[in-house]
């Protein structure tokens, strides 16, 4: 890794956006804020075979947190990002969580409104150099599928969901490439509006990652929703905290990394008190004896609206009181004094897990890989189907418009697993691999796509599940019962387990179904082969869908 240089970013403190949207009532004004002035250090990074990008490409990470929405836009150019905007809006998602676990209408719409403002900014950019997700209050949220139609709809781009483990291999992503390179293992803490995650790493990887049910807006909303700020409710906020911290104690206690960073508003926000106020000497740090002051602070204002300290923004003051009582909880449970901020978390995560996947170093294909290698998959077979479920793939994919790479790269991620599920039984593997699939740790893997994946290959065999695929996101419906009938296919193909020269076939796709041109003479030798397509053809028919044999 080398540092090629820095660059300044400029922008001013806040600024008011009108907004009026299509409730006639409803006019009121929004907060978009932008960062201040900060460096951020520029990393080149090459691909396995040496060769970077020579077009520049316009690459952008979105970032829809339960407390604020933040979006970074950066330009690619012979492998190095070179960041050209950055911008947060304190959205409050978790606020509008009611106890139902529904998003409320006007959480929703704050949220949309943000999401097309974002959207005007990425309206030229396809959706290929675009990573949106969201993090705890869309895991949880039970409407979450219902906001994201119309948030993709806004923001003109698909929006994922990521799980707590994968949120946090992205914060340390992001955190690790605005480090210096050295040998340090890192502690990083990010304490988000619903969730706090836990990193151990070194260098680029990351090691230990553990997510908590615990963030700086439900916990204000817990504990402070009047307003109040007593010695009590901190002190119980807290132990709550603690509580749900100290399972993982030993793990993460001090001896086991040597430098801690935080990479959240809620730390930076700290920090930026405890300088101003002058409880810390050195900028861009945080220590136990400055979060001791913050807190006598708090309990002294007595209310948020009492609460003046130099370096708080209005719109960190009302989650103020629910994040410090994490961040010492953190720094109690785990031994800390002294914390460095980092510069960089999630969106810049998201920037550099694009760029991978670009430059062909995604992730996801070693996540594929281990979890086949833990399931004890058969390689060569795999690679048979695979192979073949590419090959149909290519033959069809102009009837079938079928542009996007992704997809083509789920089918072979599908073939590499669609018999991980004979780990626990050959009856019924498919059901087994499926439910692997969703249950297993799969970084870089959003939940859509480990849903897409298990999908696949729960379907690759026996009676087709038509109904399961309702549940992925509509802009794949279609497509990933076509994949699945792919898979099928190359799997009743590949029946016998042995290398074999296949024949060559015409393969032409309808609206509603696929020819294969296969030579009668190779089915008369291929007894067994033919009968799997009869009897596929059977299946598929079931579900509207013809395979014809010619």
């Amino acid at each position: 890794m080398e540092c090629i240089g820095t660059v300044k970013l400029r922008g001013i403190n806040s600024r008011e956006v009108l907004l009026q949207d299509n409730r006639s009532h409803l006019l009121q004004p929004d907060r978009c804020v932008l960062p201040a002035k900060r460096n951020v250090v520029l990393f080149s990074s090459a691909n396995k075979t040496g060769v970077g990008i020579k077009a520049a490409r316009v690459v952008a990470g979105v970032d829809l947190g339960s407390n604020s929405f933040h979006m970074v836009v950066a330009r690619l150019e012979n492998g190095v990002l070179r960041i050209i905007d950055d911008i947060r809006e304190p959205v409050r998602l978790a606020d509008g969580l009611d106890k139902k676990k529904r998003l409320s209408i006007d959480a929703q719409w704050r949220a949309l409104a943000c999401l097309r403002r974002f959207g005007q900014r990425l309206r030229d950019l396809d959706s290929e150099n675009v990573l949106a997700v969201g993090t705890n209050t869309l895991r949880a949220a039970d409407n979450a599928a219902d906001f994201l139609a119309q948030g993709e709809n806004a923001l003109g781009h698909p929006i994922d969901i990521i799980s707590g483990d994968e949120e946090a291999r992205l914060i340390y992503l992001g955190v690790a490439h605005s480090l210096a390179h050295d040998d340090q293992r890192r502690l990083v803490v990010d304490i988000g509006g619903g969730s706090t995650e836990l990193i151990i790493g070194q260098q680029m990887e990351a090691l230990q990652v553990n997510s908590f049910f615990i963030g700086c807006v439900s916990m204000s909303k817990r504990f402070f929703a009047d307003g109040k700020i007593t010695v009590k409710a901190l002190s119980n906020a807290e132990t709550i905290a603690k509580q749900e911290l100290e399972p993982l104690q030993k793990r993460y206690r001090s001896g086991e990394w040597d430098v801690a960073l935080g990479a959240s508003g809620t730390i930076k926000a700290a920090a930026r008190i405890a300088r101003e106020c002058g409880w810390c000497e050195e900028e861009g740090v945080i220590t136990a004896d400055a979060l001791k002051r913050i807190r006598k602070a708090l309990t002294d204002a007595g209310h948020i609206d009492e609460l003046e300290l130099k370096g708080l923004s209005d719109s960190r003051r009302p989650v103020l009181p629910g994040g410090i009582a994490i961040l010492r909880a953190v720094f109690s449970v785990l031994n800390i004094d002294t914390m460095r901020i980092a510069t960089s978390a999630l969106r810049e995560g998201l920037l550099h897990d694009l760029v991978g996947r670009i430059l062909h170093e995604d992730v996801r294909g070693r996540s594929v890989q281990a979890l086949a290698s833990r399931c004890g998959v058969d390689d060569q077979q795999a690679a048979r189907v695979e192979e073949t479920a590419v090959k149909l793939l290519g033959m069809v994919a102009g009837a079938w418009k079928f542009q996007d790479e992704e997809l083509e790269q789920m089918l072979g991620w599908a073939a590499r697993l669609h018999e991980s599920g004979m780990m626990v039984a050959y009856n019924q593997y498919h059901r087994h691999g499926e439910y692997i699939i969703m249950n297993a740790n799969l970084p870089g893997f959003t939940q859509q796509e480990k849903q897409l994946l298990a999908v696949l290959v729960r379907a690759h065999r026996r009676k087709f599940p038509l109904t399961i695929f309702n549940a992925l996101p509509e802009r794949w419906e279609t497509q990933a019962v076509r994949l699945a009938i792919l898979l099928r296919i190359a799997f009743a193909l590949n029946r016998g387990r042995v290398d074999m020269q296949l024949p060559a076939m015409k393969v032409k796709g309808g609206k509603n179904s696929i020819t294969l041109g296969v030579p009668d003479e190779w089915l008369d030798l291929h007894p067994l082969t033919k009968a799997d397509l009869l009897s596929e053809a059977d299946y598929l028919s079931a579900i509207g869908y013809k395979l014809i044999l010619k």
